[in-house]
């Protein structure tokens, strides 16, 4: 993705088949624009400013949610998020795994992990697959869709990405509650049908989860502390 500046925005903008321009405000406050590959430049910078007010206001949003972020160190006795759920971590030398959730504790062996930090992500990403997995299967039969491969990793400033019926998620999504996997699940299922967030887009998503719009506004208030 190449990067642009038009007046005071700085963008990365990448080009594709699509059919419409869209704006995105990253977890990192930068912007990114999605455009058609025939759209030139002088009509997407055009775009971008009658968008300026948004992607401010936007920005300055972001970075007073983002005033909560998570600051977590990986010491005795300091909470971790799983599938919402707040744990305790627990050093024991004596268990044979890396780390394992054990009743209301993430216990770590730290003679078992080179990077106990590595170790947690590790978790999230394997616990996190299986989950996902999972939902997607109960999801995909209601939609009638048929995604191909699930894969968790990082995806720095996306909570999800599809490309070719191939579901990426996240790593630290595996943080947050269930409800909240099970919308971006059903977004990405969407984009399945539809690849616009157009109003048959939304249309889809509301046909499975109703109240859409709360749990994105959870992740919007909330993504910040889904971190380590």
């Amino acid at each position: 993705m190449k990067q642009y500046k038009h007046k005071d925005v700085k963008y990365t903008l990448k080009n594709s088949k699509r059919k419409t321009l869209s704006i995105y405000i990253e977890r990192d406050f930068s912007v990114s624009v999605l455009a058609p590959k025939e759209l030139d430049l002088e009509k997407i910078n055009k775009i971008v400013d009658l968008k300026r007010y948004w992607i401010h206001k936007s920005i300055s949003e972001l970075k007073e949610l983002n005033k909560t972020k998570a600051n977590r160190s990986i010491i005795d006795g300091e909470g971790f998020l799983f599938l919402g759920n707040s744990y305790r971590l627990k050093i024991n030398e004596d268990q044979e795994e890396p780390i394992k959730i054990l009743g209301k504790y993430f216990v770590l062996n730290p003679t078992k992990s080179k990077n106990p930090k590595k170790s947690l992500i590790e978790f999230y990403k394997d616990n996190g697959n299986l989950n996902y997995s999972e939902r997607i299967e109960i999801f995909s039969k209601k939609m009638g869709v048929n995604p191909k491969r699930v894969r968790t990793i990082n995806l720095k400033n996306r909570w999800a990405s599809n490309s070719n019926g191939n579901l990426n998620f996240h790593w630290k999504l595996a943080m947050a509650p269930q409800t909240i996997i099970d919308y971006i699940i059903v977004h990405e299922l969407a984009h399945l049908q539809t690849p616009k967030h157009n109003n048959k887009f939304w249309e889809i998503v509301e046909s499975i989860i109703p109240d859409y719009n709360d749990r994105k506004n959870w992740l919007k208030i909330n993504g910040a502390n889904l971190d380590i």
